[in-house]
């Protein structure tokens, strides 16, 4: 039987410091380490033993694929980066504070570029500090100047499809460790969940989501190792 984790990374410290993050790559706090060692722990008290694990490459999802596998004892566990599990582009929402944002846009507007699920926020200005332009992680890429919820899907869809399923149908378990985003990119496609029913789907930080699967990779079961913590999952058929 086919396992699956999807794990969000622990908070960061622009999670902390309420600012839009998207593919800029600040490190964990001590809190989202504690929250990786945690997430690790869940998963050995669980007995879930991965074959190998997909992370992005952002530092704040390595380390807590790095964290959570280390406590769980199982720091061996090959791990595959791959920038299509990033987080979504947030364009020039980017480096902002989002209360900041809404004052000044409008809390409407900014909830609409943050929740819909194809409206993207404005596009990232070529000259942004944050640009990543001279990233060598994207070298070779055509790299996004801002994501709905719907392109981040459409980035995730071909790792999904080419690289992490495939596994999946051999009957591997597998761990993802990545982003609210690309976990919930993942999740609309498991669980099949329409668009109006995603944008409230939120996963919460360093809580494993342990999803059993049929040969099919349909969803027998689902839900958070962390159950103090859990979030609303989409039904299971």
């Amino acid at each position: 039987m086919p396992r699956l984790v999807l794990l969000r990374h622990g908070q960061s410290q622009w999670n902390l410091e309420n600012r839009f993050t998207g593919w800029v790559d600040v490190d964990l706090t001590a809190e989202g380490e504690a929250q990786a060692r945690r997430a690790g722990e869940q998963i050995k008290a669980e007995g879930v033993h991965f074959d190998r694990a997909f992370t992005s490459v952002l530092t704040r999802a390595i380390r807590t694929c790095g964290l959570a596998l280390q406590s769980a004892g199982q720091s061996d566990c090959p791990v595959t980066e791959d920038w299509r599990l990033n987080e979504r582009h947030y364009g020039g929402l980017t480096g902002l504070d989002k209360t900041e944002t809404a004052a000044k846009h409008g809390a409407e507007q900014v909830k609409l570029w943050r929740r819909s699920y194809d409206i993207p926020p404005p596009d990232m200005p070529a000259d942004s500090p944050w640009s990543f332009a001279n990233d060598p992680r994207y070298a070779g890429i055509d790299i996004p100047a801002t994501e709905s919820l719907k392109t981040t899907l459409d980035r995730v869809l071909p790792a999904w499809q080419g690289d992490i399923a495939p596994l999946l149908r051999r009957g591997e378990t597998l761990l993802v460790a990545a982003h609210g985003n690309s976990l919930r990119a993942i999740v609309k496609l498991l669980f099949n969940v329409g668009e109006g029913e995603i944008v409230h789907v939120e996963i919460p930080t360093g809580n494993p989501l342990l999803i059993d699967l049929d040969g099919e990779l349909k969803p027998l079961s689902a839900r958070y190792l962390d159950e103090g913590r859990a979030q609303p999952l989409p039904r299971v058929a």
